[in-house]
Formats: C-alpha cells, structure tokens, sequence
C-alpha cells in the first residue's frame, strides 16, 4: 500500500469515528436542552455562565463563552459568560502561590455568586483543577455542568449534570464537546429571542 493510501485509510477511520462520536449526542439531547434551558433563564435572571478547561477545552472555554458574549446566529445583546481560562496574571500568580489545582476555584470563590453557572470540560473527567472548581462552586450555591470523555471521571460525581462522550480518544471527545456546545449556544440563543419577542 503506497503512503498516499495509507494516509487516506487514516482519514477514512477518522471520519468514522467523529460520525461515531458525533452521532452519540442524539441519545443525549434531552441532557442539552435542559442544560440550555437552566443556563437561559439563569442569564435572564442576571446570573453568568463560567467555563474552565485545561489545553484544547481551554479553548474550547473561550470559543463558548466568545459565541455568548458576542453571538451565534443570531442578534441580539450579549449573554454574560466568562472563560476563566484567559487571565495570565491570575492564572500564573495563582500556580505561583497556591499551585496549579487552585487556577480555577480560586477565581470561581471570587467571580461567582449563588445561581451562577460554572461548567467545567475535561475529556478524562479527572482534571484536578477542574474538579476542584466545581467542588467550589457548589460550596457556593452555583449550577454545575460537566462535559467529559466515556467514563464521566471524577466530575461525573461533582457536576448537577453531565454530557458524556463515549469514546476513549481525547480528539473525537473534544470534537463532540464543541459540537455539543454549539448545540447549547444555539439553544439558549433561541430562548432569549424568542423571550424578548415575546416581551415586545
């Protein structure tokens, strides 16, 4: 087989997969559109929705909460959300002075209040800071959303809610999780329009 084949094998099985993955979110809409309906009216309600994430659900943390503030598909106002992933300062002084577990709780004791939406994505489930900020965050009294890999890990435990990607490669489940999370941007977009239009 030249190397021309084989690279294209590699890309057919990787395709299979995503659909695989992707394909999974069906069984678990019911899971999304509650989570969208709770994050709608906690940001009707003049609440904020947090996300934390190490490496590529770092990213993913501000793409959410980028798609939020500005917008989806629609217009309309901006919708409060907040990455904790992108103060370098805090981030850093943090590690520094208290250790890299704490990057994330410590900024959810500040920022957060009772009501507020924390969500936390880890494709193992097991992120230690990760954990730790939902652990905090329901000390307080916020709402708390996990995304993760097959087996949920730890903040399958520490999360209200969970959205699960049943697959054991850390690429399809980062693929699903902004998948996923386009679906919950769309969502909660929708509601607050159409609640608006309705006010109107």
């Amino acid at each position: 087989m030249t190397v021309r084949a084989e690279l294209r094998k590699t890309m057919v099985k990787t395709l299979e997969e995503h659909q695989q993955a992707a394909g999974s979110l069906e069984n678990q809409f019911a899971v999304i559109e509650d989570i969208a309906g709770l994050m709608a009216r906690a940001i009707q309600s003049g609440r904020t929705i947090f996300w934390c994430g190490n490496g590529g659900s770092a990213a993913d943390c501000q793409h959410l909460a980028a798609e939020l503030v500005g917008r989806f598909e629609r217009t309309r106002k901006g919708l409060a959300s907040v990455a904790l992933t992108t103060d370098s300062s805090i981030l850093t002084s943090v590690s520094n002075d208290f250790g890299f577990e704490c990057v994330f709780a410590r900024q959810v004791e500040a920022l957060c209040g009772p009501g507020d939406f924390v969500v936390g994505i880890s494709t193992s489930g097991n992120s230690p800071n990760v954990c730790a900020a939902l652990t905090k965050a329901r000390e307080i009294g916020c709402q708390t959303f996990a995304m993760t890999g097959e087996t949920g890990g730890r903040l399958m435990t520490l999360a209200d809610h969970c959205l699960r990607v049943p697959s054991a490669s850390t690429a399809r489940v980062q693929e699903v999780h902004i998948l996923a999370g386009h679906m919950l941007c769309d969502l909660i977009e929708a509601e607050i329009c159409e609640a608006h239009e309705s006010a109107k």
